[in-house]
């Protein structure tokens, strides 16, 4: 295991103080419990939108903090859920007494966690409110789920919500926005290698040299098969099938698109693979209204990529186009 880390035992709470330090004027990092939260949270009025997941899939969740997208995020140990006691010391911080938006990823660890911490804030008089992201095509069930694992459409949920949160939509309001995102976005990604989690120093699963894993997971779970290595063109085009049958889109749809690298991927080989995208979707007579192309949901250091699809009106364009200033993304500000 080759890494730049000191102890692995200590890896996250070291790469959390150094996200502090590098953005003092975004967001502000607590150690007891470990979460994250907006410079300037609570802001009375304002309903506070919160997520988090284990690390290793930087730069979410923690670094989609701050003005226009999530006022707090709580990340747990690599792959491993946040505590209860994380989510509602982060869901205390955000509440501005608008009441609070939980945006929790399809692992079961996680939706314990967050419904243990929802109870535990409503009890003392806060109002409390969830959706749960499922949008992995590739299977429907999997090693941590029940259904459909919760990936690429979770970056986009968090954008628009906190758009929307920041406009000053009540809490039902963002909630109903937050299920309309996960209705209409589709994802499926793909593996070339496997990661290494700090702690356990070896390799998370084995690919031949040859080989390529299609429909993977962000923690490293099998997706749909092990196939050869086939060309960027081929992979894409296999993915975005699937995505498109899935929902199923249809010509004359807009979309938001994003070709997400899972952290070893070069963005030479990612805009490769959006130019691929385009074509395909070109064909099919889709619109390619908004893109993101870069690492937004990773897994630590795995190459491969996915492809995320959201089919938008406008009100879901015009929340995407409102400013937003977070270590992982940013524009309007």
């Amino acid at each position: 295991m080759k890494k730049l880390i000191n102890d692995p035992q200590e890896a996250v709470r070291e790469s959390l103080g150094g996200l502090a330090l590098a953005h003092p004027d975004i967001l502000k990092v607590c150690l007891d419990p470990v979460y994250v939260s907006r410079v300037d949270a609570p802001i009375q009025g304002k309903v506070g939108v919160i997520s988090g997941g284990g690390s290793g899939h930087e730069p979410m969740h923690a670094g989609f903090v701050g003005k226009g997208m999530l006022d707090a995020a709580c990340p747990g140990q690599v792959f491993t859920s946040p505590t209860p006691d994380q989510i509602e010391a982060a869901t205390r911080a955000a509440d501005g007494g608008a009441g609070v938006l939980h945006i929790v990823k399809n692992y079961t660890g996680d939706i314990m966690n967050f419904e243990m911490a929802a109870e535990l804030c409503q009890m003392q008089g806060g109002e409390v409110r969830a959706v749960v992201i499922n949008d992995d095509v590739a299977v429907e069930d999997s090693l941590y789920t029940a259904g459909r694992r919760g990936v690429g459409t979770t970056v986009l949920a968090e954008k628009i919500c906190g758009a929307a949160a920041e406009r000053r939509y009540d809490l039902a309001r963002v909630e109903a926005l937050c299920r309309k995102v996960n209705e209409n976005g589709r994802s499926m990604g793909m593996a070339l290698t496997s990661c290494t989690v700090p702690a356990a120093g070896r390799p998370t699963f084995e690919l031949g040299e040859n080989e390529m894993e299609m429909g993977i997971g962000i923690h490293g779970e099998p997706g749909r098969e092990r196939t050869a290595l086939a060309s960027a063109r081929e992979i894409t085009e296999r993915m975005a099938e699937a995505v498109l049958a899935d929902l199923p889109f249809r010509s004359g749809d807009r979309v938001i698109a994003m070709v997400n690298g899972m952290g070893g991927t070069p963005l030479m080989e990612l805009y490769l693979v959006y130019r691929e995208l385009a074509d395909v979707l070109k064909g099919a007579g889709i619109a390619l209204a908004r893109r993101l192309v870069g690492n937004y949901i990773t897994s630590l250091e795995m190459a491969g990529c996915s492809i995320t699809l959201l089919r938008a009106d406008d009100e879901l364009l015009s929340l995407w186009d409102d400013p937003v200033l977070t270590p992982g993304l940013r524009w309007g500000i």
